[in-house]
């Protein structure tokens, strides 16, 4: 596949929405007429910054900021997760809308893109303090989320505990109980099964299919993790039930590795015990930033953005590279791999699990009657395997990275809905 120029020069020191721009640049050339209405994706519809104010255990108040971004909704409400972190951005929360967008438009989902975030270190608070700041954080953004209008789901630092607090909260001020609210939540208060697994499943699933596009047995193959959260770990435990073999995991703790195999079970239990998976017994202690470039057949990025760059791309070792994060490779890194031919399922496919098992939350919410977990996990693989098909197939006709592929099939999807609806007035 060929690597596509960019419109103008990327580095990694640009921010997540130019790294966006960036790629909405590469894959403009492909739109035809529609390119007409490409600038529509480069703007944000709605930006919404607040102030939230916590009083704190010792009885003092602390304000946070956040941020809630609709980026666009011409294909229905905006869909995007809250994340709670100490290095939270408006340029971070825009791209991560826009991602949405092109997200649940490649994966073929009747939403928008929306996303938000506090800028705030959730190690640091209470759970009480979490829960007022969730509330207030809440309030402060209910004049524009709603089941019809955007639907918040979880992201880093956030849970099913949080959006419990979130629909509990947003139900309160509306007067009537609303579990379409947000998704992501238990299943006591309207969840879904297969909800906690489902966006390390899609991970799973999108890299199983690209080994297969390119003759890779799954069964034996070599799987590096950075991030052994709830992506992570998911991910982790489904190669392995599979026949895969975890050599390598990384957290906010440090790096392991055992080319031996690592049992993800019996991490899994460890890191809930101890916080994370330094001091392992079961493997040997590495840098984090070594699990990107340890030798192994696929390569995970679950964490954060901008984790493969121009600076480190030339050293991953692998065949395969599954996004469960968003934006974590760079333009420049993504030529450079392409130069390699290292295959790159990009976040707006391989991570999409999340979001599509959300959808099929808020659907159950609206009908009040649920599904099997075997039944969503049913409905997820084949959307999962439809949806990297038709983007494989643009690939090979247009011969293009999955990502330009991919980004070809959601801008021709949201932009041929914003030409049928027209300007108002």
């Amino acid at each position: 596949m060929k690597s596509e120029p960019l419109s103008y020069i990327c580095d990694d020191n640009i921010g997540p929405w130019e790294i966006y721009l960036a790629q909405v640049d590469r894959v403009t050339p492909y739109l035809g007429k529609l390119a007409f209405w490409v600038e529509d994706l480069k703007r944000p519809k709605r930006i919404l910054i607040v102030d939230v104010p916590v009083q704190m255990d010792d009885g003092s108040v602390a304000h946070f900021e956040g941020y809630r971004v609709h980026h666009n909704t011409f294909r229905g409400p905006a869909k995007g997760g809250v994340r709670y972190h100490q290095d939270v951005t408006l340029s971070e929360v825009m791209a991560l809308s826009a991602w949405m967008t092109i997200k649940n438009a490649a994966v073929g989902l009747p939403y928008g893109g929306g996303k938000g975030g506090v800028r705030v270190d959730p190690r640091k608070l209470s759970p009480g303090e979490i829960e007022r700041l969730t509330r207030r954080y809440t309030s402060e953004i209910g004049i524009i989320i709603g089941p019809d209008k955007d639907i918040p789901a979880p992201d880093m630092g956030t849970g099913a505990r949080e959006m419990a607090w979130m629909m509990d909260t947003y139900s309160m001020n509306v007067g009537r109980t609303a579990p379409g609210v947000v998704t992501g939540k238990p299943i006591a208060v309207g969840g879904s099964l297969g909800r906690q697994d489902a966006t390390g499943r899609g991970v799973f699933v999108t890299a199983a299919v690209a080994a297969e596009k390119i003759g890779l047995p799954l069964e034996g193959s070599r799987v590096s993790l950075q991030g052994f959260g709830n992506v992570g770990n998911a991910a982790a435990r489904i190669f392995h039930d599979h026949g895969a073999k975890v050599v390598a995991v990384s957290d906010v703790t440090g790096g392991i590795r055992n080319d031996g195999g690592i049992d993800p079970y019996h991490l899994g239990a460890y890191v809930k015990k101890m916080g994370g998976v330094k001091g392992y017994p079961k493997a040997e202690p590495i840098p984090a930033a070594e699990v990107l470039t340890t030798p192994c057949e696929i390569l995970i990025p679950a964490a954060l953005e901008k984790q493969i760059t121009e600076a480190n791309a030339w050293k991953v070792q692998c065949k395969i590279i599954a996004e469960g994060a968003n934006g974590p490779t760079t333009p420049a890194a993504d030529d450079i791999l392409a130069e390699r031919g290292i295959l790159v399922v990009p976040d707006v496919i391989a991570n999409a699990g999340g979001v599509t098992v959300s959808y099929f939350e808020w659907v159950q919410d609206f009908n009040s009657f649920f599904w099997t977990e075997d039944e969503i996990n049913a409905r997820l693989e084949r959307l999962m395997r439809q949806s990297f098909e038709a983007v494989w197939q643009v690939a090979q006709d247009k011969k293009v990275s999955l990502r330009t592929a991919a980004y070809i099939v959601a801008a021709t999807r949201v932009l041929e809905a914003r030409s049928m609806l027209g300007l108002y007035p």
